[in-house]
């Protein structure tokens, strides 16, 4: 429970190799302090030239240098001149025949280290370090990454106690050994203390038939490999679209020449003139109703008194 082992190294000799690749077992401690002096070098020049990585590859009395940056012109300098100089400083520190290459990294937000001395350099200026972790996330992802996780730990912010705040967008598998995880840890040295800071950065999966992309930018919305492995979305086919139907061949004269099309017009069909609407006839007058005579009045027996 909660112990933690390093992305890298346990990744060694499945999805990446070491760092100092050579053999030996009479010489070996002497091999080793070698490395470590050499790396040592490149010290002044690990901010400036944005170094990411040492590789030191021998073969007995020969030794190659492969520096890993992301501004190469800082390191050959003016005509070859500064690559030149290192070339002899090691040469007097080992006392062999040393060879160097520099190697342009072509995608500096996909190396953790890059991003992490990126923060560091912000937290050094006194920038918020909420803000300095958002954009270094929001690069990182810009530039293709499958997930990034950064964590920043000491006194934020000069706070008197030391916390830890972390941050994260996409996924970061760190027990799936396919996957390409880089991991770095950088310090900032402010004046409050010291600030830890480590970033994860997922780039894809190396499967056995591919090789591994050494920080190209991946479609992080590219989801057909996942339904091929079998992974969600399994037993659903791909929707068939119209324009990816395969196109009949064409021989060499049809496609020298394209048939021209021409438009179909379709007949006006003529509207018969509506018949004309017959007059009403005139409606007669209608008699005028004579008025009605006055009916007198009934005459009311007279009574005599004769007849009494």
């Amino acid at each position: 429970m909660g112990q933690k082992i390093h992305p890298v190294g346990m990744r060694l000799g499945i999805t990446r190799t070491w760092d100092s690749r050579w053999f030996e077992k009479k010489h070996y401690v002497d091999w080793l302090h070698e490395d470590v002096a050499i790396r040592k070098s490149f010290n002044r020049w690990m901010r400036s030239a944005s170094i990411s990585k040492i590789e030191i590859e021998r073969r007995a009395n020969q030794a190659r240098v492969i520096v890993n940056t992301a501004k190469p012109g800082i390191i050959i300098g003016k005509r070859g001149v500064g690559i030149d100089d290192i070339r002899k400083n090691l040469e007097r520190l080992t006392g062999k025949n040393v060879a160097v290459n520099v190697m342009e990294i072509s995608h500096p937000e996909l190396d953790a280290r890059l991003v992490a001395q990126n923060i560091v350099d912000q937290l050094e200026k006194r920038i918020a370090f909420r803000r300095a972790m958002k954009q270094a996330i929001m690069r990182t992802m810009r530039a293709g990454a499958r997930g990034i996780k950064v964590q920043v730990s000491g006194r934020l912010g000069g706070a008197e106690i030391a916390r830890t705040e972390h941050n994260a967008d996409g996924k970061v598998p760190l027990h799936t050994l396919r996957a390409d995880i880089d991991y770095a840890q950088v310090e900032a040295f402010t004046t409050f203390g010291r600030i830890g800071v480590k970033v994860w950065i997922y780039r894809g999966e190396v499967l056995p038939d591919q090789p591994r992309t050494d920080g190209a930018p991946r479609d992080r919305f590219d989801r057909r490999d996942r339904r091929e492995r079998g992974g969600r979305g399994r037993g659903r086919e791909p929707r068939m679209q119209a324009s990816a139907a395969p196109r009949p061949a064409m021989t060499p004269t049809e496609s020298a020449v394209e048939p021209v099309v021409e438009p179909v017009v379709e007949p006006v069909t003529t509207v018969e003139p509506m018949a004309a609407v017959e007059p009403m006839a005139a409606v007669e007058p209608m008699a005028a109703v004579e008025p009605v005579m006055a009916m007198p009045p009934p005459e009311e027996p007279t009574t005599t008194s004769e007849g009494m």
